[in-house]
């Protein structure tokens, strides 16, 4: 018994001591509390000073071999031969110096960072110089009032640029693209809604339709129309009839970039509703739709943007006028790509200023619609 029992003391107090705190060290304790202080989100990318200096010395060496061997050892001229020869010097001598102190994927990775930063300059460069050089040439017009508030009533193509404006034509695109969007939208959205909510037994022969007519071509558009209202139905040529052209292209654009923001909501939120009691279209009203409309607001833009610069199909059935027309349902309207691509055409220098002035504003508006439509989206979702 004696025996027994001292063995059960033993094992109690072993198991206390297991089952006891440990108190931990003041240093422990210290360092535990400076790793837990000092734990900061490390940054993946961070352009090292040998990365840095490679580049640097990639570059100028590359240059002035350029310069040696395109300039003066081979028979070449030409500004885009210089920079593709130097280009090509460039990525070679950056990948060789690399080499020098670093490993093989270090050296792939470097390399893809430049051709990929290469692409991202030149488009950059193409763009910035694009919309520089249509201010640069629409300046002479946009620097005066008369552009913004006169019509081209009563004005010739050779008369000076403080007579005629482009109101008319600003004015009638903004009509356009207003029907357009009125018809579009709702068309858009109601498809999209119906490809990824409903989901009928027509849906794969609806995504092929609108996928095929994403790739439509604009002027089919406006031969479609042509075709059935203004030769069938006797229409004359108008600014609805111009708008009924810009829906065809602009609905395909709507409901496929609205089809794939649809299919970003999470499914649970579908279930939730449904658990809650309410009906399909009261989830997909209150839910769904609001969830993704950010994502419908950029729908919208891509739309916009599609029918904004569109010129075949109002050659065809708006027709162009001089004045301004208020109608959309009577006479020709003229609108901003139109009157673009008349006065660009017309071989008249102050004209063509005018038409590179027009195409100047309407970059600008293209632009100031789309900050706004994002700005007016992001307010709405925070404040939801």
């Amino acid at each position: 018994m004696t025996l027994v029992s001292d063995v059960s003391e033993e094992t109690t107090a072993g198991t206390d001591a297991l089952n006891s705190p440990v108190a931990p060290r003041p240093e422990a304790v210290a360092s535990s509390v400076e790793e837990v202080a000092g734990d900061q989100p490390r940054t993946l990318r961070v352009r090292t000073v040998d990365e840095i200096s490679s580049l640097i010395g990639s570059g100028v060496g590359s240059l002035g071999l350029d310069w040696l061997v395109y300039e003066r050892l081979m028979p070449w001229s030409g500004v885009v031969g210089f920079f593709l020869c130097w280009w090509i010097l460039l990525v070679g001598l950056y990948a060789a110096v690399t080499a020098l102190s670093n490993p093989l994927p270090v050296v792939r990775d470097r390399l893809a960072g430049a051709v990929v930063a290469t692409g991202a300059v030149i488009v950059f460069a193409a763009l910035a110089w694009t919309i520089l050089w249509i201010f640069y040439k629409g300046w002479p017009a946009l620097h005066h009032l008369n552009f913004y508030t006169d019509d081209m009533s009563g004005v010739r193509p050779t008369d000076a640029l403080t007579k005629g404006g482009v109101r008319h034509a600003v004015l009638g695109s903004g009509i356009e693209i207003g029907i357009a969007t009125l018809i579009s939208l709702p068309l858009g959205v109601g498809t999209a809604v119906y490809l990824t909510e409903v989901r009928g037994g027509v849906t794969q022969i609806v995504r092929t339709v609108v996928e095929a007519m994403t790739a439509l071509p604009d002027i089919l558009a406006g031969l479609f129309v042509y075709t059935v209202l203004i030769i069938g139905l006797h229409w004359e040529r108008t600014g609805f009839a111009a708008a009924l052209a810009l829906a065809v292209t602009m609905v395909p654009i709507i409901a496929r970039s609205a089809e794939v923001v649809l299919r970003v909501v999470p499914s649970g939120l579908r279930e939730a509703g449904l658990a809650l009691g309410a009906s399909r279209w009261q989830t997909v009203r209150r839910v769904v739709l609001p969830t993704a409309r950010s994502g419908l607001a950029t729908a919208l833009i891509l739309g916009v943007a599609r029918i904004a610069g569109e010129t075949a199909p109002l050659l065809i059935v708006s027709g162009a006028s001089t004045f301004y027309n208020s109608d959309p349902f009577h006479n020709p309207m003229n609108s901003l790509p139109l009157f673009i691509f008349s006065a660009v055409r017309s071989g008249e220098p102050l004209y063509i200023a005018r038409g590179f002035g027009a195409a100047a504003l309407l970059l600008a508006l293209v632009v100031a619609l789309f900050v706004t439509t994002r700005f007016l989206a992001r307010d709405k979702v925070r404040g939801r």
